[in-house]
């Protein structure tokens, strides 16, 4: 590209960038997902490396039913209702970082925090079928679900960005470089309405049948919560299975399970 091309304003942009790209990145290996205001932007080339990061992400099935210029009303509460519940229940569960992607929201867990990290599905999934769905039928008759897939692998974080500009820092963002985003939200697209679907890496994690199996409500026989889904024809996935869960918090044991659920996580 040249001036000739392209105003030398904008070619000068391009041309600083790509200095830095030809530049080597330094990679700083940290054991657990910073607070927000650590992640780096000053060093354009520096880049935080993290193991073992799990995913869980969150999205409206059906949202494409409701129209901004039709239904700019019931668009407005229902986006609120699903994305702001997502955003306080998963900050109610400790998790480090949430962020929000159009109709859909994804939380990120450290590797210490697996159970935490699948407590916090089920609950989301759990509301969704229970009060979400149904206040958003009996308003608009809109069929509307949810779809949640979680991962977990390790990520590259930094900012990207201005860090400042006219004394605002709106126009920078946390970039996470790495597979469980989206493998998290490529698994999520697979579900249908009522199912989480989970990467085989993030369920070898599942040691306890307090996950594993049913609570034996209504007859008092536990059962195995989870179905494997062969993946090896999917291009898209660097693993090759998936494990499905239907099941929603018991009506009678859900509170407690949750809690020891959550109580399972090593600190």
């Amino acid at each position: 590209m040249t001036d000739k091309q392209t105003p030398k304003r904008y070619l000068d942009i391009i041309e600083n960038q790509l200095s830095i790209y030809k530049k080597s990145s330094t990679i700083q290996l940290i054991n657990k997902i910073p607070n927000t205001n650590k992640i780096p932007i000053e060093n354009e080339n520096h880049w935080l490396k993290i193991p073992n990061v799990i995913c869980v992400f969150v999205d409206m099935i059906g949202s494409t039913k409701f129209s901004a210029q039709s239904y700019d009303r019931s668009t407005a509460s229902a986006y609120q209702f699903f994305t702001g519940t997502a955003v306080r229940l998963f900050n109610e569960f400790e998790t480090p970082y949430i962020d929000v992607r159009g109709d859909g929201v994804f939380a990120l867990f450290n590797s210490n925090q697996t159970y935490r990290a699948l407590a916090s599905a089920i609950t989301f999934k759990t509301f969704v079928e229970k009060i979400f769905t149904k206040e958003v039928k009996r308003s608009t008759d809109f069929d509307i679900g949810c779809h949640i897939g979680i991962d977990q692998k390790t990520v590259l974080v930094r900012k990207i960005g201005l860090k400042q500009y006219n004394n605002r820092t709106d126009r920078q963002n946390e970039v996470w470089a790495g597979k469980p985003i989206n493998m998290a939200a490529k698994l999520a697209s697979l579900t249908k309405a009522g199912e989480l679907l989970v990467s085989d890496r993030f369920f070898k994690q599942l040691k306890n049948d307090l996950v594993l199996k049913s609570c034996g409500c209504p007859h008092g026989e536990k059962q195995s919560l989870w179905t494997s889904i062969d993946l090896r024809a999917n291009a898209q996935f660097d693993f090759a299975t998936g494990y499905k869960l239907n099941s929603i918090w018991c009506k009678i044991h859900g509170s407690e399970y949750c809690e020891s659920i959550i109580n399972l996580d090593k600190n």
